[in-house]
């Protein structure tokens, strides 16, 4: 008996499927192929997993895609695991550089797998410290002033176009200080005023002028 159902073609898994626009350049509907970022880590994704055989890169690049907007709306489950595994692998790394370093015969050899360990060590941190940002984002807070200081201190609290000599738009000069004459309602004792000195007649007082003995001229 023939069967009336045709057998599926497998699909080659180095062929991508690239939906175009109507009208547009093919050239131009490949580029912004080429430039998803999906696109890009499922050909690096498929480059490094060749243990895990021939992997189609349509595949990666729906399953790259999904987690895109699973970070977009918020849901970081993938990211933390991915840093939680990667911290984990980094650890592996330093602990088998550092077990061939204490076997080394040589010490160009020890120094070389050690200084490798050490950074493995340094990058597994970093990952470490990484994955509790993204658990706990820091809280950002805005102070305006905080003066704080043991013993006297002169804090100016002026605008910058206060501080400046003329301000950049009317051209005002900067403020000036004022006397402090207010304790308890009285302004400042300007003190006794000096009689003058036969040194400099010139100084001395002005006697009162008479408007009908002296006519102006």
């Amino acid at each position: 008996m023939v069967s009336k159902y045709k057998p599926i073609k497998k699909r080659d898994p180095n062929q991508i499927a690239i939906p175009g626009k109507l009208g547009e350049d093919p050239t131009v509907t490949f580029a912004r192929a080429v430039l998803q970022p999906e696109l890009q880590a499922a050909g690096t994704l498929r480059e490094y997993g060749k243990a895990y055989g021939d992997q189609d890169l349509n595949g990666l690049i729906f399953s790259l895609k999904e987690q895109t907007r699973a970070s977009h709306g918020g849901d970081l489950n993938r990211a933390d695991a991915m840093l939680t595994t990667q911290a984990h692998t980094l650890d592996a790394i330093f602990n088998n550089l550092a077990q061939r370093a204490s076997n080394a015969e040589y010490l160009d050899s020890f120094e070389r797998y050690l200084k490798l360990g050490l950074r493995a060590q340094s990058q597994c941190r970093a990952t470490l410290e990484t994955l509790s940002t993204v658990k706990n984002p820091p809280v950002v807070g805005y102070v305006r002033q905080a003066n704080i200081a043991h013993g006297p201190q002169q804090v100016n609290n002026a605008s910058a176009a206060e501080r400046s000599p003329r301000s950049v738009a009317g051209g005002n000069p900067t403020p000036q200080n004022e006397l402090l004459e207010q304790i308890d309602g009285e302004r400042l004792d300007p003190g006794t005023a000096c009689p003058p000195s036969r040194d400099d007649p010139a100084m001395a007082t002005v006697g009162e002028i008479d408007g009908t003995e002296n006519g102006a001229r």
